[in-house]
């Protein structure tokens, strides 16, 4: 369905249409990726299984992609290893990729449909199609849930911190895991930061200012998601756990002003080697790699971070063997293991968030101290409220190692 007026892209088929779609968002790397793999999604499925473009598709067909995302069928056509269950991913080289790792969850296919009613809006409004198939949907008022689920009750919480505080730390690869575990789960945890953040900030970001009785406080800038930048408070416990994980890494315990070091690091390897960056070192060598940490952190990788995948699996690599300690532990243990290898680093923001409304903690402080509103920094007043949000964080939000 053809534009009839004057195209204001000079895209030729759908594929450069999407391109140019995308181009917008080149800058902000998560999203980027998370509009091309649906935009990509509903080109190949119109494609194949429809036969036609995606610039003829109809509601009818949006309606029946819909369907389709939560049960992609053929699994042999459209589910990776779907033999096998599904769930591995391969390199988009690889003859095993395909576009799905499994059927999609009701809030998957919700995000999905967001995401696709964006591309044809905007293709609407470039003049590239007459009209958005999708803007006939019915679109139902966002129901907010009861509650939290996906978070970590305190004593299951408490398990996780003790198989972190259990990790091997005989030689120097093991050393480095456990350190690089406990500060990323620290991070988490302490600064309620999204796995994103985490990859996508850096160690400069950490500043010290006076508050207006004279007290020191540390703070960290965090540039996180919609391009908000938000204040956390860092308080003394984080800072004491960013001087250990620094000072693992032979790096002074404190960082200087505008360092480009990520906040978590790759697991450096011998020395004069290459800086690891990407997450085997966790998910296949559960002891990590070795030690040049001390020396390459500050050169190979201290301007290389993680990737959001890589952080993701080190997270999950810690949740299934916590899990498995407890399962060890008896039969009676399997519901709470199970509920920890089902858990995902957004699962520590949530958990954060519930642990400090349990303390009784300012809501309006969790709010801010997880960007859930915009920060304002230019009223005396406000700085006031601040210095009262970093003091009462400090105070009642507590990791305790």
């Amino acid at each position: 369905m053809y534009a009839s007026g004057i195209a204001q892209i000079a895209a030729a088929n759908d594929l450069e249409a999407i391109r140019a779609w995308l181009a917008r968002f080149a800058d902000k790397q998560t999203t980027f990726d998370s509009y091309r793999k649906e935009a990509e999604r509903l080109l190949l499925w119109s494609l194949v299984q429809l036969g036609k473009p995606l610039s003829s598709l109809t509601h009818e067909d949006c309606l029946r992609y819909q369907r389709f995302l939560a049960n992609p069928q053929p699994a042999a056509t459209w589910i990776a290893n779907a033999g096998e269950g599904g769930g591995r991913k391969h390199a988009r080289g690889d003859a095993r990729w395909r576009p799905f790792h499994g059927p999609l969850s009701p809030a998957s296919v919700r995000q999905a449909m967001v995401i696709l009613n964006v591309l044809f809006s905007w293709l609407v409004q470039a003049g590239y199609l007459a009209g958005n198939p999708l803007a006939l949907s019915r679109q139902r008022s966002r129901k907010i849930a009861p509650r939290i689920t996906r978070y970590l009750e305190p004593g299951l919480w408490q398990a996780v911190k003790d198989f972190i505080a259990s990790m091997p730390q005989e030689s120097a690869r093991d050393r480095a895991h456990y350190h690089r575990a406990r500060w990323l789960f620290t991070l988490l945890y302490l600064g309620g930061l999204r796995i994103a953040e985490v990859g996508g900030n850096t160690m400069g970001q950490f500043f010290v200012r006076r508050d207006r009785d004279g007290t020191m406080r540390w703070w960290l800038t965090v540039h996180g998601k919609g391009d908000r930048e938000r204040l956390v408070p860092a308080t003394r416990e984080l800072m004491t756990e960013l001087s250990r994980y620094r000072q693992s890494l032979g790096m002074t315990a404190l960082p200087s002003p505008d360092e480009s070091t990520p906040l978590v690091l790759p697991i450096g390897r011998t020395a004069g080697g290459t800086a690891a960056s990407t997450a085997d070192d966790t998910a296949a060598r559960a002891a990590g790699r070795t030690t040049g940490a001390a020396r390459e952190a500050t050169h190979a990788a201290s301007n290389r971070p993680l990737t959001r995948a890589a952080l993701h699996t080190i997270v999950k690599d810690v949740f299934a063997r916590a899990a498995r300690r407890l399962r060890e532990q008896g039969d009676d243990h399997a519901v709470r293991a199970g509920l920890l290898e089902k858990a995902s680093a957004h699962w520590l923001r949530h958990s954060a968030g519930s642990h400090m409304a349990d303390h009784q903690v300012d809501l309006r402080h969790v709010r801010d101290n997880f960007g859930h509103a915009s920060l304002t920094t230019t009223s005396i007043y406000l700085h006031v409220d601040e210095d009262r949000r970093h003091q009462e964080t400090d105070e009642k939000h507590r990791i305790d190692w």
